[in-house]
């Protein structure tokens, strides 16, 4: 299992990097819409639409993408869209956790299909945009999520249960604490003044620009918390379908969904805080 996972990722960053640093953003912008498609013909599976269903879903992200990447949209300031889809993000995210995995249930499945297409393809309009900004702006926002994630491992492995009383979401993902968030928030945190004292055209730099550094150190804690979020749905959304992985489609790695869950909210939130 430790060798595919190495492997694996070693053929993803063999393709990510080159394509990350070329001198236009096209290739990056052009392989991050095959995940996002890969993506959505998981989500079609995690909601039984079949196998046509699902490359038709896939298809139809690819539209939805092309066309905006033909109208212009990666050039252009969106705010209206980004507030629209960072406070979705926000009260969906929140009023699904609430519900659980029998809430998820209830909801008409073209409902459920229709919402994972909108939230796909605005995480690939939020990706493509940050890349057009600038290779260091959007290493920012995909940082922000990595580190979360790898301090809140950590955390909850070392101090998991020793500080709070119970799990962080038992019925949804048995494994995350409370102690593995809160480390999770002390890693951007100092992630983000680090970058801000080094310099450079980052998402943490352009905050304290114009909002100040307290302000800042907010609203990476609030996309490190929603990360978590993303990550939970995710989790929830499997367990409703009875599945471990959204996919095999990463050997060792599990889905696309399953490695970028947690930047489908922060994506567009960051694109929103940037857009004030």
């Amino acid at each position: 299992m430790l060798k595919q996972r190495v492997i694996t990722a070693i053929l993803l960053l063999a393709i990510l990097l080159p394509a990350l640093f070329y001198k236009t953003p096209i290739p990056f912008c052009a392989l991050a819409l095959l995940m996002i498609a890969a993506g959505a013909w998981e989500w079609g599976r995690l909601n039984s639409i079949g196998f046509i269903g699902s490359l038709g879903l896939a298809a139809l992200c690819v539209l939805a993408c092309g066309l905006s990447w033909y109208a212009g949209f990666l050039e252009k300031p969106l705010p209206m869209l980004w507030a629209v889809a960072g406070t979705a993000w926000v009260l969906t995210g929140a009023w699904l956790l609430r519900s659980g995995i029998a809430g998820w249930s209830r909801i008409p499945k073209g409902l459920r299909v229709a919402g994972g297409l909108v939230a796909l393809w605005a995480a690939w309009l939020a990706i493509a945009q940050a890349r057009v900004m600038g290779i260091e702006f959007l290493l920012s926002v995909l940082l922000l999520v990595w580190v979360a994630d790898i301090f809140a491992y950590f955390s909850g492995r070392t101090f998991g249960g020793k500080f709070s009383k119970g799990k962080l979401a038992p019925s949804i993902s048995p494994g995350k604490s409370w102690e593995g968030v809160w480390g999770g928030m002390a890693g951007v945190v100092v992630l983000a003044i680090v970058w801000v004292l080094v310099g450079g055209d980052t998402l943490y730099s352009q905050l304290a620009q114009r909002h100040g550094m307290a302000l800042m150190l907010l609203a990476v804690i609030f996309m490190a918390a929603m990360s978590v979020v993303g990550d939970l749905v995710e989790s929830l959304i499997k367990r409703s379908a009875g599945v471990k992985d959204s996919s095999g489609l990463l050997p060792g790695h599990g889905g696309v969904l399953d490695r970028v869950d947690a930047l489908l909210p922060t994506l567009p939130l960051a694109m929103m805080l940037v857009s004030f």
